[in-house]
């Protein structure tokens, strides 16, 4: 009877974080909306997810402007820098395999869980252990994200706890004026 009574409580907890624990899984054909603050203005952003097995593609659209962003499979796993483009300068760029573009690359998100830092342009991120703040929410629920600020220059960066795509789902006090914040996630 004692071993049921753990069972089941065991399980009502289990299913207690699961409803709250939101990680979106992001896959082939998802359509992901930002409110971008660039230089003072607003705008939005939809990038369009488009995955193979060798590159990874978001196809941005904002304003008019349509553009094919590839990501190499190597800076998927292992890039070091993050692209600002805005998909401006050509209708498909290819990143240099060191760049990453709105995600950081999968083995800096180790390095976060592993050292609770890591390293990008040369910038060191650190893990904001503190209440969570400004969390990103989607459909009323938080997303969950580990909040990282930049040790240089105060910029914070919220990043989905996902191994396989660490998306960027906020950016906030860029020094470069491109903030962001990731506001729907379609086709999950």
């Amino acid at each position: 009877m004692k071993n049921i009574i753990i069972t089941i409580i065991f399980c009502v907890t289990y299913h207690i974080v699961m409803a709250q624990s939101n990680v979106p899984a992001i896959k082939n054909n998802n359509t992901l909306h930002y409110i971008c603050k660039l230089h003072g203005q607003t705008r939005t952003l939809t990038l369009t997810t488009e995955m193979t097995s060798d590159t990874l593609v978001l196809n941005l659209e904002t304003r008019g402007v349509k553009s094919s962003i590839r990501t190499m499979p190597e800076a998927v796993k292992s890039g070091t820098e993050l692209s600002f483009n805005q998909g401006e300068n050509a209708p498909i760029l290819v990143l240099k395999p060191t760049e990453t573009f709105f995600m950081i690359s999968q083995s800096a998100y180790q390095d976060l869980l592993k050292n609770n830092q890591f390293v990008y342009n040369n910038t060191t991120y650190v893990l904001d252990k503190s209440d969570e703040k400004n969390p990103v929410v989607i459909d009323g629920k938080a997303l969950n994200t580990l909040h990282v600020v930049a040790q240089i220059d105060n910029t914070e960066l919220w990043i989905l706890e996902n191994p396989d795509f660490p998306l960027l789902c906020k950016v906030d006090k860029n020094p470069l004026g491109i903030n962001f914040t990731l506001t729907e996630i379609v086709g999950q």
